[in-house]
C-alpha cells in the first residue's frame, strides 16, 4: 500500500476512512420484524416522532391543541408537521434536516415536495427488504434494541420465541426495577415469579432471579437504565438499595456491563407525550462512586445535559470499567456533536464509541449516522493534521483502523476486557 506523503493526502485518507467504516450502533430502540407494530418506519412515523410534535408546536396556530392532535389518525398528524414545519416555515431543525436527508438517500424527490407520493412508495416496500436497505444504506453492521422484560407486550413477544434478525442484538432495559419497586414488583408477579410489593430479602432474591432469567433468555450485551438528572448514588433511596443488592451484583456475577442515560427531567411538558422530556445537570459523583465501589462492573455512560460533559470525560480517563458513549438526544445536534467528539478526543482518544443513534424509528438511522460520519471525519481530520504537524506519520491502516475504534470498536474492546 503507498505511503501518505503529504498533508492532503492524510487528510482525503481520514474523510474517507469515516466514509466507508462499518459501524455498530450500540444504543437504539428498534425491534425485529417479528416484533409487529413495535417496530416503527417510513414516512408517516418520520413525520410525527417527537422531535418534529414538539417544533410542531412551537410554529402551529395556537387554535391546535394537544388534545386535538393526539386524537387525530397518524396520517393526519404527519400531514400537519408537513404542512407547518416543511412547508409554511423553513425546514432548518436537526429534525426537519434529517426526515429530508432520509427521503434524499432513498431516492426520493424531496424538492417536489409531494408527500402523497413519498407515502406510496413506502408503501410498496416489504418490512424484512427495506430493514436490510436501511442498515446497508447507513454503513452498520448491527444495531443495540432496547428490550424491557418490565413492559409486558415486549415481553409477550419474547416469550414466543420469535424469529431474531442478525442485524439486530439485545439489551435488557431495567429502569422500572431501579426506579418504581412497586411497579416492577407487580409486572415480575405478572410474569409467576411472585414478588412482594415492599423491598425485602425474598424481593431481592425475586429480582435476582428475574433477571438472571431474562439475561439467560435474551443474552443482552448489557442491562440498560435511563436515570434523572436527580439521580444520587449512594443515597437513601430503594434505587441504591436495588443497584447494591440486584442488579450490579447480577452485572458482576454474569458479566453484564450496566449502561446509564443520565439527565432526563421527564415530563415537563406532559401534553406533547414522549416529547414532553426536558434536561437537567446531574452530578457526575455518582457515576464515579459505582465505579469505584465496583471495580469489577462496566458501566457504559453517556449524559443529557451539555454541561456535564467535561466531568464525566474526566472519569473517563480514570476508570478502566468506564466507557462514554454517544451525544445522546438534545446533544445530537451537530454543534454539540462536534464540540464533545473533539473533547473527548482530546482527553480520551479513540477509547470512546462517539456517537449511538438512539433510533425509535428505522429510518433514522439512515440520517443520524450520515449527519455523523461528516461531523466527525472532520475533527478526526482535524487531530490527525495536529499529529501530522507533529511529525507522525499514520498509515492507511493505522487511519482505518482508529475510525472502526470510534465507531465500534472500542465498544467491542470493553465489553471484552
Amino acid at each position: 500500500m503507498a505511503a501518505i506523503t503529504s498533508l492532503k493526502t492524510l487528510q482525503n485518507t481520514v474523510r474517507e476512512a469515516v466514509r466507508k467504516v462499518t459501524i455498530t450502533d450500540i444504543h437504539t430502540h428498534l425491534f425485529p420484524v417479528s416484533h409487529g407494530k413495535l417496530l416503527l418506519w417510513g414516512a408517516d412515523e418520520l413525520l410525527t416522532y417527537h422531535y418534529l410534535v414538539s417544533e410542531l408546536f412551537t410554529v402551529a396556530p395556537r387554535s391546535l391543541t394537544h388534545q386535538e392532535f393526539w386524537q387525530m389518525p397518524k396520517s393526519r398528524q404527519a400531514q400537519l408537521v408537513w404542512e407547518h414545519v416543511f412547508l409554511k416555515h423553513g425546514p432548518i431543525s436537526e429534525a426537519a434536516r434529517g426526515v429530508m436527508t432520509c427521503f434524499n438517500m432513498l431516492g426520493l424527490d424531496i424538492g417536489k415536495r409531494d408527500l402523497a407520493s413519498i407515502r406510496k412508495w413506502f408503501a410498496a416496500q416489504k418490512p424484512e427488504n427495506y430493514l436490510e436497505k436501511v442498515f446497508k444504506l447507513s454503513g452498520l453492521d448491527y444495531a443495540v434494541m432496547t428490550n424491557n422484560p418490565f413492559i409486558a407486550e415486549e415481553a409477550g413477544y419474547w416469550n414466543q420465541e420469535l424469529p431474531g434478525n442478525n442485524r439486530l442484538k439485545t439489551a435488557l432495559r431495567i429502569d422500572t426495577l431501579v426506579l418504581n419497586w412497586p411497579a416492577a414488583a407487580k409486572e415480575m408477579s405478572a410474569q409467576g415469579y411472585r414478588c412482594p410489593a415492599t423491598l425485602n430479602a425474598k424481593g431481592v432474591a425475586v429480582a435476582r432471579a428475574f433477571l438472571a432469567d431474562w439475561i439467560e433468555k435474551i443474552k443482552p450485551l448489557y442491562m440498560a437504565a435511563s436515570l434523572g438528572p436527580d439521580f444520587a448514588y449512594p443515597d437513601n433511596s430503594d434505587s441504591t438499595k436495588i443497584l447494591d443488592q440486584i442488579v450490579l451484583p447480577t452485572a458482576r456475577d454474569l458479566n453484564v456491563p450496566l449502561a446509564m442515560m443520565i439527565g432526563v427531567r421527564k415530563a415537563v411538558m406532559p401534553a406533547l407525550g414522549d416529547g414532553g422530556d426536558g434536561v437537567g445537570v446531574a452530578d457526575p459523583a455518582s457515576v464515579m462512586h459505582l465505579c469505584q465501589k465496583y471495580p469489577d462492573v462496566k458501566f457504559l455512560v453517556t449524559m443529557l445535559s451539555r454541561v456535564n460533559q467535561h466531568e464525566l470525560c474526566i472519569l473517563g480517563r480514570k476508570f478502566p470499567n468506564l466507557h462514554l458513549f454517544g451525544c445522546w438526544w438534545f446533544c445530537n445536534n451537530p454543534s454539540i456533536i462536534e464540540e464533545l467528539t473533539r473533547m473527548r478526543f482530546e482527553l480520551l482518544g479513540t477509547a470512546v464509541t462517539c456517537q449511538h443513534s438512539d433510533a425509535r424509528v428505522l429510518d433514522q438511522l439512515i440520517y443520524k449516522w450520515a449527519h455523523t460520519r461528516r461531523i466527525v471525519a472532520e475533527v478526526l481530520c482535524d487531530k490527525y493534521t495536529l499529529a501530522w504537524q507533529a511529525g507522525w506519520r499514520p498509515t492507511r491502516d493505522e487511519i482505518a483502523r482508529d475510525a472502526r475504534a470510534i465507531f465500534g470498536g472500542s465498544f467491542h474492546e470493553f465489553l471484552n476486557k
